[in-house]
């Protein structure tokens, strides 16, 4: 029995000793390998974070909307990931070829099963690049208006005067046409008052002035212009353009038309309406 256990315990020192010139012979072998691997990427991983850092300080130089500078990180640091790996794979002797194919065929069939979502994307990255507005400008798209509240990437964000939130995907304004009502410092406001035909025109054009003069609201130049626009059915229109500060438009709008019905009022200027003679036939 005691020479079973001698045959037993040396079998089994000599199993170990096998393995163990199995791990030497691999280490020997693969071992220079894995190291390198190793080696590509702790580096690899370490030098994406320094680059991450210099994209982040580039950007806050940049005049790219800052809306778009955690996705151009994200987008740089994953093509830097996935080059490090294929780089990994590569000095471990796995045939990166087979797996750049695999990764593009998994990469085809996703795209096809969530296409709007890309064409929503595209259109975000369209929206951030060339930017066509940013946040804070009063847009008009796809029949809507509103405030840009956010852009991200799949949507953008309106919020409307009575406060609503609208949301609209990114592909659809990427291809719409917009009005953006807050790209410049200034625009024109235009009104049309109308008097009736026995008024005096210059008159009521020389009130008109004398309102538009009066506010510091208008701006002096360009200068404001008082003109006859048409020869209506029933009144005389009278055109006034002014220039103002994009944030005053509203507020000089709604001024005008006040203090014009007012003075008309007063100087005896009638404000004609359409009016409907109703004839009741007795039998």
């Amino acid at each position: 029995m005691r020479k079973g256990c001698l045959e037993n315990g040396y079998s089994l020192t000599q199993g170990m000793e096998k393995i163990m010139d199995k791990v030497w012979d691999f280490i020997l072998d693969k071992g220079p390998r894995l190291l390198l691997a190793i080696v590509i990427l702790v580096v690899g991983l370490m030098l994406i974070k320094w680059v991450e850092k210099l994209v982040k300080k580039i950007l806050l130089k940049s005049r790219i909307d800052e809306t778009a500078h955690k996705l151009i990180v994200q987008i740089v640091s994953i093509s830097l990931k996935v080059l490090v790996f294929l780089m990994t794979a590569s000095q471990l002797g796995i045939d990166t070829a087979s797996l750049v194919t695999l990764l593009g065929a998994v990469g085809l069939a996703v795209s096809l099963a969530v296409k709007d979502s890309l064409g929503n994307l595209a259109g975000g990255f369209l929206v951030l690049f060339s930017k066509p507005f940013v946040k804070g400008d009063f847009i008009e798209t796809n029949a809507v208006s509103g405030t840009v509240h956010n852009i991200t990437l799949f949507y953008t964000t309106l919020k409307t005067p009575d406060n609503k939130k609208i949301f609209i995907p990114n592909g659809e304004i990427s291809t719409a046409k917009i009005i953006n009502y807050s790209a410049e410092e200034t625009r024109r406001l235009d009104l049309i008052y109308s008097i009736g035909y026995n008024d005096d025109i210059l008159q009521a054009k020389q009130i008109l002035r004398e309102i538009t003069e009066g506010t510091p609201l208008a701006l002096k130049e360009p200068a404001p212009e008082f003109l006859v626009a048409e020869h209506g059915s029933s009144a005389v229109n009278l055109a006034v353009r002014i220039w103002v500060k994009t944030e005053d438009y509203w507020a000089l709008n709604f001024y005008m038309n006040e203090q014009v019905k007012l003075a008309f009022d007063k100087a005896g200027i009638t404000i004609p309406y359409n009016q409907l003679d109703v004839t009741v036939r007795r039998d």
